[in-house]
């Protein structure tokens, strides 16, 4: 999810595009969008609700960041849907670019890291569990630049 902090890229500030926590699967995660394959991401609008951020908007562009806390990337952010979780699809479990083949293993690896003690923590709510009716927020994107290393 998108935190608060900018970070400079060329002239503009861009605020930072952040897939899950540090560490291996951010490092995975940040890798599909490099290589092209993750389109998509997922997260909970509980989030945005408990940040009290807005959600993003479609022609936004964030700065892609990895574990070390560098930009990698920018991305373009070219749909933003928020959905119930009993209506996520194959296709977004396809564009997330994690080798999912179905909506269950997609649905599966999703509450594993919901449910984590990382995020139930983020959240406040230590009892925190999705259900069907969870909203979520579904973003779309394409990277733009790639920084120089």
């Amino acid at each position: 999810m998108t935190g608060k902090l900018s970070v400079m890229t060329g002239s503009a500030a861009l605020k930072p595009f952040l897939l899950a926590f540090p560490g291996p699967l951010r490092d995975r995660l940040v890798a599909a969008v490099l290589d092209g394959e993750k389109t998509a991401t997922t997260g909970l609008l509980v989030e945005y609700e408990t940040e009290n951020e807005e959600l993003p908007e479609v022609g936004e562009r964030s700065a892609l960041i990895d574990s070390a806390g560098r930009e990698v990337a920018v991305v373009e952010i070219t749909e933003v849907r928020v959905l119930p979780l009993g209506e996520a699809d194959l296709s977004l479990a396809l564009d997330e670019g994690e080798g999912f083949t179905s909506v269950a293993e997609w649905r599966a690896e999703h509450e594993r890291f919901w449910h984590s003690a990382e995020m139930r923590e983020g959240l406040g709510r230590p009892d925190f569990t999705v259900d069907e009716g969870t909203m979520l927020v579904v973003e779309r994107f394409r990277v733009v630049e790639r920084t120089p290393a």
